[in-house]
């Protein structure tokens, strides 16, 4: 089996979301494969600093970088590492994120060229990244897709749903939560009763943005912070709809888990979220900041049973395709070819 270095932000211990380093990491030492991280340093300089140093001490040890990549200044964290890596003559493999990484190849072509040239292999979890990198005439991009642990998402068939709301996600401005509280704002004019619970830990101030319009609005909101994800699984069987409101994405786990539970999905239409929702299918679609368009589809689902009940269905089977026994095979593949 292989040695692999594994670069992302490694912060869940620290109070921050499980990301991909957090995730596929355990996964493939369950496989066999041995594996470093770098970085849980929680000072961004100082954890830029440990990646670098980690993957030089590692130069003679590693098979393999994998390197996370997103379109926020973490990005800079991959372009860096991967010139070190060419230095060192480490074989990397970018894993490609962020829902607005098309705006960074635009705005940082040499350095993505670059990026993307002495790769190893660049990986994508979504058909989104490799159309948008294709049509700039990187066509190497492979795909290998997020995945969950199935076994733990047990389905429920939503049919006679109520307007209670689900939304889990980092607070975070490119996440749009803001939009999640206007929707239930104007979802109350029509069900009084409505609700929402919002999951997760606050990024940018965002959260205590939130908890103020929701106290000045007097919705009936629950902000629970982070959760375990066994926690924010056992909570969401109390509701009914699924919103994902961002304005950037790529494929994001927390839908996929959500299509597993059993969740109608209602989503903004952007990134890779179309490649992964089919309108009035698994779920359903708006336009970004369009919150008229996502009661309209929410009110749809409460007053059609047999629809809603379908849309269930489909989602589970959707997210049939993201476990993690047919997913491992894909990358055990890319290291042992």
């Amino acid at each position: 089996m292989k040695n692999i270095l594994y670069i992302g932000n490694k912060l869940a211990d620290k109070g921050r979301t499980a990301t991909t380093i957090d995730i596929l990491g355990p996964l493939l030492q369950q496989e066999g494969f041995k594996l470093r991280y770098a970085s849980s340093v929680q000072n961004t300089s100082a954890r830029l600093l440990h990646m670098m140093r980690l993957t030089f001490l590692s130069r003679n040890w590693a098979h393999f970088v994998l390197i996370d990549t997103y379109s926020t200044r973490n990005f800079w964290y991959a372009i860096t590492i991967a010139r070190l890596c060419k230095s060192l003559k480490i074989r990397y493999i970018p894993i490609l994120h962020g829902g607005n990484l098309p705006d960074r190849l635009l705005k940082n072509p040499k350095a993505f060229q670059a990026f993307i040239n002495n790769a190893h292999t660049v990986m994508s979890p979504s058909d989104y990244l490799i159309d948008a990198f294709a049509k700039a005439n990187y066509k190497q991009l492979i795909k290998i897709p997020n995945h969950i642990d199935l076994k733990k998402y047990t389905f429920k068939k939503r049919a006679e749903i109520k307007p209670r709301l689900l939304w889990v996600r980092s607070f975070a401005d490119i996440y749009n939560p803001e939009m999640a509280l206007e929707v239930l704002d104007v979802l109350c004019e029509k069900f009084p009763d409505a609700q929402l619970c919002m999951v997760g830990p606050d990024k940018d101030g965002t959260m205590k943005k939130c908890i103020s319009i929701a106290a000045q609005k007097n919705l009936t909101v629950e902000f629970t912070g982070l959760l375990d994800k066994e926690d924010w699984i056992t909570l969401s069987d109390n509701y009914d709809i699924f919103l994902n409101t961002s304005n950037f994405d790529n494929l994001p786990v927390s839908v996929i888990e959500a299509m597993a539970l059993g969740f109608p999905v209602v989503s903004t239409d952007v990134g890779g979220i179309p490649y992964l929702i089919k309108n009035s299918e698994n779920g359903f679609l708006t336009k970004p900041f369009q919150v008229d368009e996502m009661v309209s589809h929410i009110t749809y689902l409460i007053n059609n049973r047999i629809e809603c009940e379908q849309v269930s269905e489909n989602a589970r089977a959707t997210a049939e395709n993201f476990d993690w026994n047919k997913v491992k095979l894909l990358w055990l593949q890319l290291f042992e070819g």
